[in-house]
C-alpha cells in the first residue's frame, strides 16, 4: 500500500491543556498586552506559533538523557557525549556550548567584528543583525532575486546573490568584510532553503578573497532535506551526507539548539581557527561559563547530542516538510497571500498583500498578528517593519524589505487538527481583513525592539 496521508511518525505520551478563551476574552487580552502578542501569557494562547525555538516536544529518548545529565562542573560525562555528536554531525576543529544562538552570535561578532565593518549575508535574521550592530558593524542582506517575488515557486529563494557579494567584496574591500555568513534556512526570507550549489559559490568566492565563511545553522537538517527533495544530483545522498558536505564548505558556525537539535535551551560555536576558538573559549568563561558546559547544565548538552541524531530521521523531516506545506497549500487556495513555496519550519504570510491599505510604517504585520490572536488565539511574530525598520544608531525608519508574518511550528507539538484550526482562522482574518487598521508605537529600546514594543491604534481618519 502507498500512503496518502503522511503522519505523525510519534505517538503523544504526555499532554499539555489548552485553555480555551472566547473573543471578547482575547481582545481585553491583547489590549493589556499593548498589542504585542509576545507580552501575552502564554497560557491565554491557543495554538502558539510565536516561535520554533526552545518550543519542541522531546523524545523519551531526549528525556531519559537529561536523567543521565552529568552536572560535574568541568569535564563531565555530559559534555563529551555533546561534543561527540556536535563532533559527528558538523565535523569542525573546535566546538564552544553557549547557553543558545544569540550567545554564540555575541562572542562571534565581538572578537571578529570591529566598527566600520560590513558582514554580508542572504538575510541577518533579528539577534545576528543586532549582536553586529551592536559591535558598530553593518548587517548586510544579500538575497537573491528570486526572492524578490514571494509568490513564485522558485526552488532555493533562501540563496545569496553572489554577483552583489563580489560587487560588496569590491565596494568594501576584503579587510573590512570579517566573514560572510549564510543563514540555513534563511528565516527572515520566508524560511526558505540554500542550494549546495549557492552554498559552493559563496564558499569559493569568500576563500578566494580570503575571508572566512560562516553558516548560521540552526535549521541545517530542513536545509539539507529540501536539497535532497530539489536540487538534482542529492536525491540520492542521505540528509546526514549533505549536512556534512555543506559544513565542510564553511570555516565555521553559529548553532542555536533551540531549533534543529529540539532543545528547549542551548547552542554552541564552531570553527576550525584554533587561534580564534582560544579567545572564543577566554570569552565564554568570562560571560558564560566554563569551556565544558558554557551557561547549559549537563542535562541539557545531553538533550541535545540525543536531539542532533534524532533531528535527521528523514521520516521525521518528511512530515516536518508535509505539516508545513499543509498549510501553505490550504491557505494559497484559499487566496490568502502566503510566500511559495512553502518552507520547513514555519508559514510566512504576506502581509503587505493582506493588508495593502495599511502603510508600512503603520505596521500591517503587526496588525495582523493582532488580528490572528483576536480572531483564534493564535500568536504569531511579526517579521517587517516593526522587527527591521529601525537603524538604532540614528533613530531613522524606513520600511522593511518585506512585511511578513510568520507561523512558526514548533516540532512535534501540534497535530494536523491545530493546523485545520489554523487554516480556518487564517481565512476568517481574510474574508474581514478591510477591518483592518494600522497601528503606532507609543514606546520601545533602540535594539530588538519587537520583543517589548507597545502600540496604540492609528484612528482612521
Amino acid at each position: 500500500m502507498t500512503a496518502k496521508t503522511i503522519i505523525e511518525p510519534f505517538r503523544i505520551k504526555t499532554v499539555e491543556p489548552i485553555k480555551m478563551t472566547d473573543f471578547a476574552e482575547r481582545d481585553r487580552l491583547i489590549r493589556e498586552a499593548s498589542f504585542n502578542p509576545f507580552l501575552l501569557r502564554a497560557e491565554d494562547v491557543l495554538v502558539d506559533l510565536l516561535t520554533d525555538s526552545g518550543t519542541s516536544a522531546m523524545s523519551s529518548e531526549g528525556w531519559a538523557a537529561m536523567m543521565r545529565g552529568d552536572e560535574s562542573y568541568a569535564g563531565a560525562r555530559s559534555w563529551f557525549r555533546f561534543k561527540e555528536a556536535v563532533d559527528d554531525v558538523f565535523g569542525f576543529a573546535h566546538v564552544v556550548p553557549t547557553h543558545q544562538g544569540r550567545a554564540a552570535e555575541r562572542i562571534l561578532f565581538n572578537l571578529m567584528v570591529k566598527p566600520g565593518d560590513v558582514v554580508p549575508n542572504n538575510t541577518h535574521f533579528d539577534t545576528t543583525r543586532a549582536n553586529i550592530e551592536f559591535v558598530g558593524g553593518t548587517a548586510l542582506d544579500l538575497p537573491c532575486r528570486e526572492a524578490e517575488d514571494l509568490s513564485s515557486d522558485a526552488p532555493f529563494k533562501g540563496d545569496m546573490d553572489v554577483v552583489a557579494l563580489r560587487e560588496v567584496i569590491s565596494k568594501y574591500g576584503a579587510d573590512r568584510i570579517p566573514l560572510i555568513m549564510l543563514t540555513v534556512t534563511n528565516n527572515s526570507g520566508g524560511g526558505q532553503p540554500v542550494s549546495m550549489g549557492n552554498l559552493r559559490a559563496v564558499s569559493a568566492l569568500a576563500h578566494e578573497n580570503k575571508i572566512p565563511f560562516y553558516i548560521d545553522a540552526c535549521r541545517f537538517a530542513e536545509n539539507s532535506y529540501f536539497i535532497q527533495r530539489r536540487e538534482p544530483g542529492y536525491a540520492d545522498k542521505t540528509v546526514r551526507e549533505i549536512a556534512k558536505e555543506m559544513f565542510e564548505l564553511a570555516d565555521g558556525c553559529t548553532m542555536s539548539a533551540k531549533k534543529d537539535a529540539f532543545a528547549n535551551i542551548g547552542g554552541f560555536l564552531c570553527t576550525n581557527d584554533a587561534s580564534l576558538a582560544t579567545k572564543e573559549r577566554e570569552l565564554l568563561i568570562l560571560t558564560e561559563g566554563f569551556s565544558t558546559y558554557g551557561g547549559m547544565a549537563g542535562r541539557d548538552l545531553d538533550a541535545i547530542a540525543v536531539g542532533l541524531q534524532e533531528v535527521l530521521d528523514e521520516d521525521y523531516l518528511r512530515y516536518r516538510i508535509a505539516s508545513t506545506e499543509y498549510v501553505v497549500r490550504a491557505l494559497d487556495e484559499a487566496g490568502v497571500p502566503v510566500a511559495k513555496p512553502a518552507g520547513g519550519h514555519a508559514v510566512y504570510l504576506d502581509a503587505s498583500r493582506f493588508l495593502p491599505h495599511v502603510p508600512a510604517l503603520q505596521y500591517p504585520g503587526q496588525s495582523l498578528a493582532v488580528e490572528l490572536y483576536r480572531e483564534g488565539g493564535i500568536r504569531a511574530v511579526e517579521i517587517g517593519s516593526v522587527m527591521f525598520g529601525l537603524d538604532p544608531r540614528t533613530g531613522e525608519e524606513t520600511p522593511a524589505h518585506w512585511e511578513l508574518v510568520r507561523l512558526a511550528i514548533p516540532r512535534r507539538v501540534y497535530t494536523q487538527s491545530h493546523m485545520d484550526y489554523v487554516v480556518e482562522t487564517v481565512v476568517d482574518v481574510f474574508r474581514r481583513r478591510k477591518e483592518i487598521g494600522g497601528l503606532r508605537i507609543v514606546e520601545a529600546p533602540r535594539f530588538l525592539r519587537h520583543f517589548s514594543a507597545r502600540f496604540e491604534h492609528v484612528e482612521a481618519s
